[in-house]
């Protein structure tokens, strides 16, 4: 198992549609939440999920993460997810109130575990290597999730508090 920082996020593209595709299934549909579309795709439709997904998703690697990286398995295989953003000024992250946009704020995203590897602690190393990266550039971690998604109960437990309700969305700080 290795945590890799992906230098080129667009030409992993294809493989993290995939790999997000496993988590989904794994969660029966419930993360992403794929918030945005009307009839979300059954979790036996990868060519529908890919449809809706992979627009965000190349978004994302684009214009939105400042760092990601990946969790691979020996064999290569993704395992896990996280990505950085920090940069905030110029950004559309309409999700992020302004109470916490400041120079400090360094936004936990994209951090997710193949559900197949659940309960091994790799979850766990994903996230406290995206706090103390966060630590290394002198920010402040912060979660922005849904209240009823699993993660939730999993910040609480990793040591974040809640800082406030932000539309459909809670905020998550590390403490």
């Amino acid at each position: 198992m290795r945590i890799e920082r992906v230098d080129e996020p667009l030409a992993l593209k294809g493989e993290l549609v995939h790999f997000v595709f496993r988590v989904y299934r794994g969660t029966n549909g419930a993360y992403p939440a794929l918030e945005w579309v009307e009839n979300k795709p059954s979790t036996d439709d990868f060519d529908g999920f890919k449809r809706v997904y992979e627009p965000f998703l190349e978004f994302r690697l684009g214009k939105e993460f400042d760092e990601l990286y990946v969790l691979r398995d020996s064999d290569g295989r993704v395992m896990g997810t996280v990505a950085l953003v920090y940069n905030l000024e110029g950004k559309d992250v309409w999700w992020v109130p302004e109470e916490i946009r400041r120079e400090r704020t360094g936004l936990i995203e994209f951090f997710m575990v193949d559900p197949s590897y659940k309960g091994r602690g790799y979850g766990s190393k994903l996230l406290e290597f995206a706090i103390e990266r966060l630590q290394e550039l002198g920010k402040e971690a912060y979660v922005i999730t849904f209240p009823e998604l699993e993660a939730y109960s999993y910040y609480m437990r990793k040591g974040f508090v809640k800082v406030m309700d932000y539309k459909e969305f809670v905020v998550l700080k590390k403490v």
